[in-house]
């Protein structure tokens, strides 16, 4: 499997996501973020799309969002209980399996992810994490774990033009959560949990010193 062009593939993704706002309908909002949803063009489910406005530089916002062993994501994030390293492909490009816990009440029950995983930086300052679901030979699926799919998926942390200390932050979602879940669960859950993270990503950021 060609896991570089996987990714570059999954960056373009990303990035005409950002760029394409038609079909995009709000669902949930908060002072801290707007989320959105469409069909996704990738499974029969949604692509969740989250912008907001973090009290921080890019850098900042980046340290505790980028994909590494040991890293801010697992301390804060609710929705990430492992990390783990598989390959590292090339300087900017790895694979990783995410361990999730049981959510939504334990109807949800804990979920593992394989996924390529590239950072991509832009002239304009902008950093990205973007993500989508491979196999990899050390990885099959593990006892204990219903194995779910992330197609296209990341963060995109873009500088405020003459704001430095604040950070338009892209996030997108676009989970087959695998097993055999209720329709009105799946749908609930994503808004809900990606207004946590903007709530939790927030108190992270401003608790950097």
């Amino acid at each position: 499997m060609d896991y570089i062009q996987t990714a570059r593939s999954v960056e373009d993704r990303l990035l005409s996501y950002r760029k394409d706002e038609s079909g995009w309908k709000s669902c949930k909002k908060t002072n801290d973020v707007v989320v959105y949803w469409r069909p996704s063009c990738e499974f029969a489910g949604y692509v969740y799309k989250g912008e907001g406005i973090i009290n921080g530089s890019p850098e900042k916002v980046w340290d505790c969002l980028k994909p590494e062993i040991n890293g801010l994501r697992v301390k804060w994030d609710a929705n990430i209980k492992k990390f783990e390293l598989l390959e590292q492909v090339s300087a900017d490009v790895s694979i990783c399996r995410t361990v999730t816990p049981s959510a939504a009440m334990g109807i949800i029950s804990p979920r593992d992810f394989v996924d390529v995983i590239s950072v991509k930086r832009y002239e304009d300052g902008t950093v990205s994490s973007n993500a989508t679901n491979v196999t990899h030979p050390n990885c099959p699926p593990q006892p204990g774990f219903v194995r779910g799919f992330n197609h296209p998926c990341g963060c995109s942390c873009v500088p405020v033009p003459g704001e430095p200390g604040k950070t338009q932050l892209f996030s997108f979602f676009q989970t087959d959560l695998g097993g055999l879940l209720p329709r009105s669960v799946v749908d609930s859950f994503f808004p809900t949990s990606m207004v946590e993270f903007y709530s939790n990503l927030t108190k992270a950021v401003k608790s950097l010193k």
